[in-house]
């Protein structure tokens, strides 16, 4: 699969997830950062993406420990939230 169709599958997943609350953790992190990502962290955003969403977000706001095969740059960059949109 292409890197272009990759990117708008993510999207979607990323965007779809069951709760709004990961809908605009996941996808917004996506937005912000997908773009970006190497062929590597493509891979790696794919591998995480099946997992739990309360998984996912506990390892983002850091309430549970990143287990060691998702350390890196993607949840170093997750663990800042600043890609989160809140309303004014």
């Amino acid at each position: 699969m292409d890197r272009e169709t990759r990117l708008k599958r993510l999207h979607f997943r990323a965007h779809h997830r069951g709760t709004k609350e990961a809908d605009l953790l996941i996808g917004g992190f996506f937005d912000a950062r997908g773009h970006a990502w190497n062929d590597a962290e493509i891979t790696l955003f794919e591998e995480l993406i099946e997992e739990q969403d309360v998984d996912i977000m506990a390892w983002a706001i850091g309430m549970e420990p990143v287990p060691d095969r998702y350390a890196g740059s993607i949840m170093q960059a997750m663990h800042l939230l600043n890609y989160v949109p809140v309303a004014r």
